[in-house]
């Protein structure tokens, strides 16, 4: 079976696909891969996203279009805007802007590197306003009746110079109003993923509210307090039936910075039960600016 990684990519540089003309390679996913393009109408760099057709199955197709669709419709400045969605011979392709920085997960690893223990850890109101940022982008999002569905810290994208989180990837998205894409299929990220999504029931915003909670979660502890897990199977599993989460320990037993309250946050977030998490975005915005006020401030001053 043919893998991402095998695709020869050499011949591209230099092509024109669309308005734009590819530069160079820029990374990889599961099933696509990403260059740096240059859109010669607007003159300037872009991200030009294929899925090559060697490894197209109408899944893969779909998602790919669903992604561009859901991503089309979205106008926000926490979500990165698509330019241009086609085919060519070889691939399907869409342009979107190009972000210039690192993604949330390799903040988290650079952070973890640190000598310091102390500095092994995002600081708290960076990741805060980070999460903030999301929680906003992903209510206007619940707004237009589009669930995510694999919101994780890899498909957060973080400008160098604004620190302006971004969110990427809308592959996994669901349309509330239309179909579940993949029928059967388990969509999403194992660690981030609600339980109601591992067990195939209906699922709305509030599953994107349990992802953010977890990775809130990571970025404030050195690392998360999970078992390890001898299978995907084990902890899909585990997701399922425990209702007391998978979490081994408090954030506040992990980081001496946090209050009890920032507990209640997460664990409110990450609740098993959808009827017991937060019911918005805007629910959650507000236990944060809340704790920013009453807890963060304080400890500042």
């Amino acid at each position: 079976m043919a893998s991402i990684n095998n695709i020869k990519v050499d011949h591209l540089i230099g092509k024109q696909v669309g308005t734009s003309t590819i530069m160079k390679e820029l990374g990889r996913g599961s099933m696509a891969i990403v260059f740096i393009a240059f859109q010669q109408t607007l003159k300037r760099k872009i991200a030009l996203k294929i899925l090559p057709k060697s490894l197209l199955t109408s899944t893969a197709s779909d998602r790919f279009q669903q992604e561009a669709e859901a991503a089309a419709i979205l106008s926000h400045p926490n979500i990165i805007p698509i330019y241009e969605v086609g085919e060519s011979d070889e691939f399907l392709f869409m342009s979107m802007q190009l972000v210039q920085g690192n993604d949330l997960s390799q903040y988290i690893r650079n952070a973890q590197k640190q000598i310091i223990p102390s500095r092994r850890i995002l600081p708290l109101s960076f990741s805060i306003q980070i999460i903030i940022q999301v929680l906003d982008a992903l209510g206007y999002a619940h707004s237009q009746d589009i669930v995510h569905r694999d919101i994780k810290p890899a498909n957060i994208l973080i400008e160098k110079h604004t620190k302006r989180p971004l969110i990427s990837d809308f592959g996994t998205v669901k349309f509330v109003r239309g179909e579940v894409l993949g029928g059967k299929m388990i969509l999403g990220t194992p660690l981030y993923m609600a339980p109601e999504q591992i067990s195939r029931s209906a699922v709305d915003g509030r599953a994107d509210l349990y992802a953010v909670g977890t990775m809130l979660f990571q970025m404030i502890v050195e690392k998360l307090p999970i078992p390890n897990y001898d299978s995907l199977k084990s902890l899909f599993k585990h997701k399922q039936k425990e209702k007391a989460g998978i979490f081994l320990k408090r954030p506040s037993q992990l980081n001496p910075d946090l209050n009890e309250n920032m507990d209640h946050i997460i664990q409110k977030a990450i609740a098993y039960d959808p009827a017991h998490r937060y019911a918005s975005s805007d629910e959650f915005i507000k236990a944060l600016k809340l704790y920013q006020k009453n807890c963060l401030k304080k400890k500042e001053g």
